[in-house]
């Protein structure tokens, strides 16, 4: 049953995305502020961090292919980037420290260049059209606060889940 509980809450995750998504754009004084949830992207790289490399990169190619299919029509930006951030992120810490506090702060710094990656691709095939500043100000701030809180409330279960079946693989449990 454990073994199957990474995969369980990737799928949750996958699609708590949109569910929380409903709740942006949020109107203050006027001005639209989008928050992008990335809950999957956090968890894949806990994953790859505390448990296992191969298994976060396998469920962020998956995963990155799901989302091409269900929320975008450009099929493989996903799928690249989701491996992409897991990788650099592996990197870091394999170079920095496996510290909850550093990994949940390259997590959030990793998300920001997913965002802003995307930003950059979609503004190159003309998808969007809106300045850096204000993207920065509507759309990556606010998304940072809101996938910040998210972090900080869930980190260490997405920690402890991680090193509880890195445990019991090692144990041959499962």
């Amino acid at each position: 049953m454990t073994r199957l509980l990474i995969p369980f809450v990737a799928v949750v995750l996958f699609y708590l995305e949109p569910v929380f998504g409903l709740f942006s754009p949020v109107e203050i004084g006027g001005v639209y502020y989008y928050l992008i949830p990335r809950f999957l992207i956090m968890f894949l790289i806990f994953v790859g961090v505390y448990y296992n490399r191969q298994r976060a990169l396998m469920y962020a190619i998956i995963f990155g292919l799901l989302y091409d299919l269900f929320h975008i029509d450009i099929i493989g930006l996903y799928a690249f980037l989701y491996p992409a951030v897991c990788l650099l992120a592996i990197w870091a810490v394999r170079h920095i420290h496996q510290h909850i506090i550093v990994v949940t702060l390259i997590t959030l710094l990793l998300v920001a260049v997913l965002e802003t990656a995307l930003y950059g691709f979609f503004t190159m095939i003309g998808f969007i059209g809106m300045p850096f500043g204000e993207f920065a100000a509507t759309r990556l701030v606010p998304t940072m606060i809101a996938n910040s809180v998210f972090l900080i409330l869930l980190g260490w279960v997405f920690k402890s889940l991680a090193n509880r079946r890195s445990i019991q693989k090692r144990e041959g449990m499962l």
